[in-house]
């Protein structure tokens, strides 16, 4: 054939034309990937979301301050009075790996350009890595096809945007290269080739956990492909030591990490023992039965094993995991905390999102999964069948929880519409005399490629990757908007505030004004203290005069007055203190929580010194000298309802019954309420154009600027900064942020 044709030979290696068809591909890949990812630029050249900004910080301290300094870092300006402990709490494998790389490729670029750009070189360079994970499984057509769906996959490019410097672009990466290195080892005996393989699949698995916790599912269906390997595989001798060796190196690698070593000594390392204990006593029970009664005997085994497991977790021998990894096992836990419910990409996924997130490959994959099963596939090893079927039925059933999860759906569809599509380009070209046949398979593959990534109009792939940076638009609902009224708050912060300023805000916000506007704060995204975030939100929507009381008194200050017991104990806290009991401080950051022989820290105040809050909405002229709004628009005015839920409030009192528009004990009587510097003047039918005094159902509410607290001498609160937007007489999307000084003199 031509594609076997050499070109050249370098030592012992043969560069023939198809070698170059590869390199073509993947550069093809690569390319259309950076392309897709480096949308978001065009709107700003800023970090995206939240996280990326205490990464970036934290990246930053490292240079700055060195390895050692950062593994004690206890974190003065997060989660007031208590303090984090980074590297027990945070992307470890993150810091280091970018600030190894900048030192070696920064070429005089600012650490924040370079972790804007640090996602999208990593996410592309992904699909390089995907080509030689698939192509293990199905053969190098497979490999490339993935490449390819890999760099087009909206979950995925969406999670790996330029400035997206979060977890997943980089624990992909390492993922990928961890599965790859497994099934080569896996695969053949290739004595001690196939040993550095497994060793080093164990060492980037335990990076990319560290790096980011959803690597966990590369975890789990490594885990269940081990147990299916004695029924499958043969190569006795061989897999008695090669599984023993790659969950050696995983434990050994993860206990480096703090943030991974209580992991990997808890279900963990449960997930990879019981497996590996399996295969080998399997081997052994295999090597001293009866060949006719090998999957009778091993599936007993089987059964014991899965009993005891179950066993160790229903004593607490081992503890659960956390929340969000459980809601990935059972969907339908997610409505059971409002906090996790209240954040938009823990959103259950629908099916008709599903399909517009995968599209045509989700038919491809479902040839893929046929043709895996049929005599066509027969020349692929049955283990790596296998793995390719259970690694994607876990992959899209993991999926199902929520939307930030959906990638491991495209896990699924991009090994096996690679497989599938390999396998049809297999039999169309095989078939003799057809050419027209095989140009027409071509071409229509070619279009179904390309359609989903540029139709139907604004509502294609790309189009997921063409919004601003987070930090333009505050995050609201306006995606072609963006503004600076986000960086000139923070910088106001920064300039005007004293530097031991504490900062009450929503935890959204946490990371922005720590990074940016170098201040404390009480709660961030990293959501550690669950009561903390309750109390504050709480204190959002709580009265005026006794929310001033929560924020205004300090950490060492009862106010248990205020809360009352049946919040106070819903919050997670105790009614008694023993006597002997201490407050907890910084430097015992790493205790989160009601600590024993600790002070009932859900009882005190929370010290602050101001109150940030975010306003998003649309401005419209209605005559000459009056403008009037909608507010509604992805801030804090929209968040009400989780203000009430997460606090344990009867949500009816602040929202009417569409859920969305506020009552008139929210506009009066509530914190929140009263800083919004908006009063609602008519309630408007849309379709109609009807105003009305009061709210009906199907009516929205028109807004005009009030501002309610100014005193700074008689209110509990005083406006003392409204961002540009706020004063703006444009026509158009509002993205205000309002900062009040908590009077420390006000008299309830």
């Amino acid at each position: 054939m031509v594609s076997n044709q050499k070109l050249f030979t370098v030592g012992d290696f043969d560069f023939r034309l198809q070698h170059l068809l590869i390199i073509g591909v993947l550069a093809l890949s690569v390319s259309i990937s950076m392309l897709i990812r480096a949308a978001p630029a065009s709107f700003g050249f800023e970090l995206f979301e939240f996280d990326p900004f205490f990464n970036y910080r934290a990246t930053d301290f490292i240079l700055n301050n060195g390895t050692q300094e950062y593994f004690n870092w206890i974190d003065e300006k997060s989660w007031h009075p208590y303090g984090r402990n980074i590297s027990e709490t945070s992307q470890v494998t993150l810091h280091m790996t970018t600030a190894i790389l900048y030192q070696l490729f920064g070429f005089g670029a600012s650490l924040y350009n370079f972790t804007i750009l640090f996602p999208l070189v990593i996410g592309s360079l992904t699909s390089i890595v995907v080509f030689a994970f698939v192509r293990v499984l199905g053969g190098t057509t497979s490999g490339l096809f993935a490449a390819l769906i890999f760099s087009i996959s909206m979950p995925i490019f969406s999670r790996g945007l330029i400035g997206w410097f979060k977890s997943e672009p980089l624990g992909l990466f390492f993922g990928f290269i961890a599965v790859y290195l497994f099934v080569s080892g896996i695969k053949n005996n290739k004595g001690k080739i196939s040993i550095v393989k497994l060793i080093f699949a164990g060492c980037f698995l335990s990076l990319g956990l560290s790096a980011w916790g959803g690597i966990l599912f590369f975890l789990v269906a490594i885990g269940l492909f081990i147990f299916s390997i004695p029924f499958i595989k043969n190569e006795k001798n061989f897999m008695i030591y090669a599984i023993p060796i790659f969950s050696f190196s995983f434990f050994i690698f993860s206990l480096l990490f703090e943030r991974t070593s209580s992991f990997t000594l808890g279900y963990g390392g449960i997930a990879i023992l019981m497996p590996t204990i399996f295969v080998v006593v399997s081997e052994i029970i295999k090597k001293v039965s009866n060949p006719s009664k090998h999957i009778r005997n091993c599936s007993i085994f089987l059964i014991s094993i899965i009993a005891s497991s179950i066993g160790i977790f229903s004593i607490g021998a081992v503890g659960l995991p956390t929340f969000r990894y459980l809601n990935a096992v059972n969907p339908f836990l997610t409505t059971q905390d409002p906090l996790t419910d209240s954040v938009a990409e823990h959103m259950t996924v629908q099916l008709s999102l599903s399909f517009t997130f995968l599209s045509i490959f989700m038919v491809f994959a479902v040839i893929g999964i046929w043709l895996l099963f049929s005599k066509k596939s027969s020349f692929l090893k049955n283990d790596m069948r296998s793995f390719a079927l259970i690694s994607s039925i876990i992959g899209i059933y993991i999926s199902s929880a929520f939307v930030r999860l959906e990638l491991f759906a495209s896990y699924a569809i991009i090994i096996l519409a690679g497989i599938g599509l390999s396998l049809l380009l297999k039999q169309v070209l095989q078939q003799n005399g057809k050419s027209i046949a095989k140009f027409t398979f071509v071409t229509v593959v070619l279009i179904l490629f390309i359609v989903p990534v540029i139709l139907p109009e604004n509502r294609s792939w790309t189009s997921w990757a063409e919004f601003p940076p987070t930090i333009l638009n505050g995050g609201s609902q306006y995606t072609e908007f963006s503004s600076n009224d986000w960086i000139e708050a923070t910088n106001w912060l920064k300039e005007n505030t004293p530097k031991d300023s504490i900062i009450a805000s929503w935890w959204d916000y946490g990371y922005w004004i720590t990074t940016l506007g170098d201040r404390t704060t009480l709660v961030d995204n990293s959501t550690l203290i669950d009561w903390q975030i309750k109390k504050v939100a709480f204190s959002l929507i709580a009265p005026p005069d006794q929310s001033w009381k929560i924020l205004n008194s300090g950490y060492d200050v009862d106010v248990s007055d205020v809360l009352g017991d049946d919040l106070i104990l819903s919050f997670g806290g105790s009614l008694s203190e023993s006597e002997n009991c201490q407050q907890v401080f910084k430097k015992e950051a790493y205790e989160f929580g009601l600590i024993e022989n600790t002070c009932n820290p859900v009882a005190k105040g929370l010290d602050a010194d101001y109150v940030l809050i975010y306003i998003s909405g649309e401005r419209f002229r209605y005559n000459e000298n009056l403008m009037l709004h909608t507010l509604e628009g992805g801030g804090d005015e929209s968040k009400k309802i989780w203000f009430a839920r997460i606090s344990n409030q009867q949500v009816s009192k602040f929202v009417q019954q569409d859920g969305i528009t506020p009552t008139d004990y929210f506009m009066q009587n509530s914190t929140l309420g009263k800083l919004i510097p908006f009063s609602i003047v008519k309630f408007v039918e849309p379709n109609t154009g009807r105003a009305f005094d009061q709210y009906i159902p199907g009516s929205i509410p028109v807004y005009a600027k009030n501002i309610k607290y100014l005193d700074p001498e008689n209110d509990p609160f005083y406006l003392v900064y409204a961002s540009p937007s706020f004063y703006s007489e444009i026509p158009g999307p509002m993205s205000t942020v309002l900062i009040y000084k908590i009077n420390p003199d006000y008299n309830p």
